[in-house]
């Protein structure tokens, strides 16, 4: 954890020095994101971490700006970038930005919004020290701020909201805004995320895609995503959802399975895109774009080793093939077309860097020769493009405005922007948010496939899986999911969700409408005489004491019922109880073997208030009806552990024991259930009906629904 204390001098006020570069260490390079603490000279010190204390002066001294992005420069190499001259040009022009005059600061500020208009950064693709200092010189400037609010410098309002995007955790510092925050942040805690996001050129229209692989079934991280895209295509902004499947490996096994699964699973969370591709679509052109990069000399062939391949892009050591010639390169790609011995022996490369800071930057291969066949081209082709190089090709191609897609991609959108400058293709704005990740789940395509194929689950739909199918099977509803992920929102910051949480906002749905229903565990069940019953009886009475609306049920009364031993074990000698839903007894004589309770004798007494009882116990009536043999599932994680790290092997940390089976009756009410559907026993929990009840005698299986208690 990087902290960073401000010491202010001689009573300065910590507004006037804080805005230059302290957020610096906010974004990539730096995570968990610092601490910082603003105190005055000779305050208290902050134990660990990498402590830069400097002098504050006024924000209108040229030194004192200067001090600080000397400090932080010092500190933190990886703020000067290789665009050094552009970068200290920028740097130069910090104190244009600072003047309290707003006719001195007018020029500067149209100047620099007529140079963002197609700009999210002021130098390359990705956050560097100009950003921060000159962002930072407007923030602690009350006369600026004022001016940037109003919307009228279109650009530069558009970037600088970007950049309190990227850094957020700053947003309290200036005194000015303090209020504001703290009411948008209030706001938000009612209303759910935030959707104000920093995006580009709305009014020229919106176009979103969600584009996953047909490799496994989607789970709850890939509905974060399709969601918020449909949100923004549809809700947001009125615009046009594209639903891509990258179907660029052949090698994937069950492509056919896994893409009509994905077209399902969308359908069934509401979303509808307005157009389907693949990209198997355009592999002809894709290829013809391949050409070019070669010819252009953007573009290589490379037949090194996979290891060594790895350790020289790993130390920043160019490939031996990387000076090779077009026609030499074109060559070989023709070979690897024809899928020959020697053509699978090379790939095609990007020509970027050999050692980039960013290693997605260091020459990513962008093609692979492979013998197996297309299930949609069959043997057309024997090379196939990369995601990576297919994805930035496709999003231009196809109209897409603005690229949705999680933070882990973030290391590779300076690649993504360079493919597309190689290319000469237009612009798409990428806009990266948090994944979704859970406790004691895994996420992992390639764990998950493993999980199916070793046995250790049932299959991509178990209910203990994260995938969509899997949480619908366990009781999720499509309503609650919604809702959960939507209140996620498109946020940057990367947090550990805890399961309570997701199950929590379900129980909200299901709760006002569930049908209530009666199971009596089998395991030491006690038969009871009830003296003082009429003669055998069916009545109507509601599935839903608080809403009529869920319908009626038939509830049969007799003399003779079951309960549950775990309740008859705790009744005494002339105790009075409430037998739910029929009124009090009093426990008149209690039999038992061991410490069994064998059979019990309870006298009705209907006259009795409930409201004094401290015991209130389902039962089951033996006659009037046929007590349903019903099989009660619950489970558990499938990880014993919250958070994997890299180097733990996931398969350590398997649960030994993750579901367990209780047999009970139910009342008969339950064999007109459907499959699917959701229910609530009472005195116990909300189920959903896996299998119903057969003809032949098989009990119907129920698993418990989480409710958000425990964790679970």
């Amino acid at each position: 954890m990087a902290t960073f204390k401000l010491v202010c001098a001689g009573g300065a006020n910590p507004a006037d020095v804080l805005p230059a570069t302290l957020i610096a260490t906010s974004v990539n390079q730096a995570r968990p994101s610092p601490v910082v603490e603003i105190t005055y000279e000779n305050g208290p010190k902050l134990p660990g971490g990498d402590v830069i204390e400097f002098t504050g002066q006024s924000r209108q001294t040229a030194s004192g700006l200067d001090a600080v992005i000397k400090e932080l420069r010092t500190t933190f190499p990886f703020l000067k970038g290789k665009n050094t001259a552009q970068e200290e040009e920028w740097l130069s022009r910090v104190h244009e930005y600072t003047p309290l005059d707003f006719k001195a600061v007018e020029g500067p500020l149209q100047r620099l919004d007529s140079y963002l208009v197609l700009r999210s950064f002021l130098v390359g693709y990705s956050l560097s020290a100009p950003d921060i200092a000159i962002w930072g010189a407007l923030r602690g400037n009350r006369v600026v701020v004022s001016a940037i609010r109003k919307g009228t410098l279109v650009n530069l309002t558009r970037w600088f909201r970007f950049l309190e995007e990227l850094c957020t955790w700053t947003t309290g510092a200036v005194d000015d805004i303090n209020a504001a925050a703290r009411a948008k942040k209030a706001a938000k805690s009612k209303a759910g995320a935030s959707y104000d996001i920093a995006l580009l050129n709305t009014d020229q229209g919106v176009v979103t895609r969600f584009p996953p692989e047909p490799s496994g079934y989607l789970h709850i991280g890939h509905a974060k995503a399709a969601l918020l895209n449909d949100y923004f295509a549809h809700e947001k902004y009125n615009g046009t959802l594209l639903l891509r499947l990258d179907d660029t490996n052949p090698s994937k096994e069950n492509m056919e399975e896994f893409h009509d699964a994905i077209l399902e699973d969308l359908a069934l969370m509401g979303i509808k895109p307005d157009r389907l591709s693949h990209s198997s679509d355009y592999f002809q052109m894709i290829h013809d774009y391949c050409i070019q990069m070669i010819k252009d000399g953007n573009a290589y062939a490379d037949d090194t080793d996979k290891d060594t391949m790895a350790h020289e892009r790993m130390e920043g050591i160019p490939s031996k093939r990387r000076n090779d010639s077009v026609e030499e390169n074109l060559a070989h790609f023709e070979e690897m077309k024809s899928g020959s011995e020697e053509g699978q022996k090379w790939c095609i490369r990007a020509k970027i860097s050999p050692d980039n800071k960013n290693k997605a930057m260091r020459d990513p291969v962008i093609y692979r020769c492979q013998q197996a066949p297309h299930p949609r081209t069959g043997t057309t082709w024997k090379v196939y493009p990369t995601y990576d190089f297919t994805c930035p090709i496709l999003d231009s191609v196809e109209g897409v405005s603005h690229a949705l897609r999680t933070i882990e991609y973030r290391d590779r959108n300076p690649q993504y922007e360079w493919m597309l400058d190689a290319l000469k293709l237009r612009k798409v704005q990428i806009w990266d948010f948090a994944r979704m990740n859970f406790v004691r789940t895994l996420l992992s395509k390639r764990k998950l496939t493993k999980l199916v194929d070793s046995g250790s689950v049932w299959g991509w739909d178990d209910p203990r899986f994260p995938t969509i199918r899997g949480i619908r099977r366990r009781g999720m509803t499509i309503p609650a999911l919604r809702e959960f992920i939507l209140k996620q929102g498109p946020s940057r910051n990367i947090i550990n969700l805890d399961w309570s949480i997701f199950w929590a906002t379900n129980k909200k749905h299901i709760d006002p409408v569930a049908p209530r229903f009666t199971a009596i565990s089998k395991e030491g069940v006690v038969k009871a005489t009830v003296k003082g019953a009429p003669a055998t009886f069916v009545e109507d009475k509601p599935k839903h004491n608080k809403n009529p609306e869920v319908g009626t049920k038939k509830v049969a009364f007799s003399d003779s019922i079951i309960l549950e031993q775990e309740d008859a074990k705790s009744f005494k000698q002339d105790e009075e109880i409430t037998l739910m839903g029929w009124g009090n007894a009093i426990v008149r004589k209690i039999e038992t073997s061991g410490d069994v309770v064998t059979h019990l004798d309870l006298e009705l007494h209907l006259e009795g208030d409930f409201k004094k009882t401290d015991k209130k116990v389902t039962w089951l009536s033996s006659e009037g009806q046929q007590l349903i043999p019903v099989e009660l599932v619950g489970f558990d994680h499938l990880l014993t552990k919250d958070s994997l790290q890299e180097e733990d092997n996931f398969e350590d940390f398997l649960n030994p024991k993750t579901e367990w089976r209780e047999d009970a009756f139910a009342d008969e009410n339950i064999t007109e259930l459907k499959q699917g559907d959701i229910i609530q026993f009472e005195r116990k929990t909300f189920y959903r009906l896996d299998r119903p009840f057969a003809a032949d005698g098989k009990p119907a299986v129920f698993f418990e629904i989480p409710t958000g208690k425990g964790g679970k």
